[in-house]
């Protein structure tokens, strides 16, 4: 079976007569009803969701898996090598975090991987990771509620007369998570967790950390939301919001936290004192720099990796090196000046910051003029970035209402960022959709879409 069939009936159903309207009027209220929102805009502006055979799916958590071990394997030898952690371009203020004792043995509890899962004219598919998301991995509960708001559509209720449906799921993944490491640094299982979950006000992922807390009282598990400027630590017990609590769910970013409090903070004083237990922990700034996919891919760090780990990476992991000045191999293998290398290559790179998110300051070689592309190349060696080859980006036809109350089905960008959990284990996944390069519904726009395996009944 392919997927392709599977969207073609799809979308037939939807030009049935009411269908269409019917869909979208059960959607659009149902997305503010239950908190589907980003700041103030609905989190999806299309009818269809993201589909994936059975074989698809599993090809694409097997090559995940595989990927995933090499990130973890490189993780923990920074951990315990520093002239390797150099390679990461840490702050100072970094390094002393990412060696604060945090009482579990896991680098990254949650992750994710963002990639291009991009479909070939011969019905093949292309898969390219372009960034590891380590610190704060967003969308587990929106992807999971928003899945539950699909299954009552009308056209998803008519597709699953032909079509089994299987939602990709997240959020017991990360409460799993969530206790694994929790118990592991309690050393008993005498009680649940207290949860914090830490960041800023008015974050526009607010409405998901309602989400969690909602669903962690199904659980049983207490949570709180707080601002990083509303905790504190005394008497060996941390407080948030006056609640004492004994677990950091941490939204709030290393970066953002070190750059308004330096190491003076609670959340790193109760650390320090085995107060607290902390998701993810400060080692996770070691993967999610832009640079671990420099390191992961770098000839002179070939050695650390297995050979399934090596083939995996030059098969899945664009091209990648960070801004100096240096000699290296190319694509192919072959000895280049990288600077100038990468000034004349500007059609076929990307330029990031080493450290940003939501599409900060990217450079998109192709849609830059050479001036303004070899101004940011250079600036690259005072702030740290990475240069990165061009992917394979994956595009799909998706279906909305139109203005005028007509169907419209126009072709999106598409991501597929599986959602990682303990260095090991691929769960579910976010998709995100847009019409532009730049896809990242931080930046301002686009989409999200549950994901589900699609198999024809017999």
């Amino acid at each position: 079976m392919d997927s392709l069939s599977a969207i073609h009936h799809y979308h037939d159903i939807l030009h049935r007569p009411g269908i269409a309207q019917d869909s979208w009027d059960t959607l659009v209220p149902g997305l503010h009803q239950r908190n589907l929102v980003f700041g103030e805009r609905p989190l999806c502006t299309v009818l269809r969701p993201l589909m994936y055979t059975p074989a698809e799916w599993a090809h694409l958590k097997e090559r995940t898996t595989i990927v995933l071990r090499a990130f973890d394997r490189l993780g923990r030898l920074m951990q315990a090598d520093p002239e390797l952690r150099k390679q990461a371009r840490l702050t100072p203020d970094e390094e002393y975090l990412v060696n604060v004792e945090h009482g579990y043995s896991t680098p990254i509890p949650t992750a994710r991987l963002d990639s291009f899962y991009a479909r070939n004219p011969d019905g093949s598919r292309t898969l390219n990771f372009i960034e590891f998301n380590g610190e704060s991995p967003a969308s587990m509960a929106y992807q999971d509620v928003l899945g539950d708001l699909f299954d009552e559509l009308p056209v998803m209720q008519a597709m699953r007369e032909r079509y089994h449906m299987r939602l990709l799921r997240s959020r017991s993944a990360a409460v799993d998570a969530i206790l694994k490491i929790y118990y592991e640094w309690r050393g008993n299982r005498d009680k649940l967790p207290d949860i914090a979950i830490v960041d800023w006000p008015g974050v526009p992922t607010t409405s998901e950390f309602h989400l969690f807390v909602d669903y962690f009282a199904r659980q049983g598990i207490k949570a709180v939301i707080c601002s990083p400027d509303a905790v504190e630590f005394r008497n060996g017990v941390f407080y948030a919001d006056g609640t004492a609590v004994d677990f950091v769910y941490k939204r709030v970013l290393i970066t953002e936290l070190l750059q308004k409090y330096g190491l003076n903070h609670p959340i790193v004083h109760a650390l320090e004192a085995g107060a607290i237990c902390v998701m993810n922990p400060f080692t996770c700034k070691l993967l999610h720099k832009k640079a671990s996919f420099a390191i992961v891919g770098d000839e002179r760090n070939a050695h650390l990796l297995t050979p399934e780990e090596q083939e995996a990476i030059q098969a899945h992991v664009p091209w990648t090196r960070l801004v100096e000045e240096r000699t290296t191999l190319d694509q192919h293998g072959n000895p280049i000046d990288l600077l100038p290398w990468a000034s004349q290559n500007r059609e076929h790179l990307v330029l990031k910051p080493n450290d940003e998110y939501g599409g900060k300051g990217v450079i998109i070689g192709w849609e830059t003029d050479q001036t303004a592309w070899d101004t940011a190349l250079y600036d690259g060696l005072q702030q740290p970035s990475i240069v990165q080859e061009r992917a394979l980006i994956a595009y799909e036809d998706f279906p909305t209402m139109g203005g005028d109350g007509s169907l419209v089905v126009s072709q999106r960008l598409v991501d597929c960022d599986p959602f990682l959990f303990h260095g090991q284990d691929v769960t579910g996944c976010l998709t995100r959709l847009s019409s532009v390069t730049l896809l990242n519904v931080t930046a301002g726009g686009g989409s999200i879409v549950p994901v589900y395996v699609v198999e024809e009944k017999g």
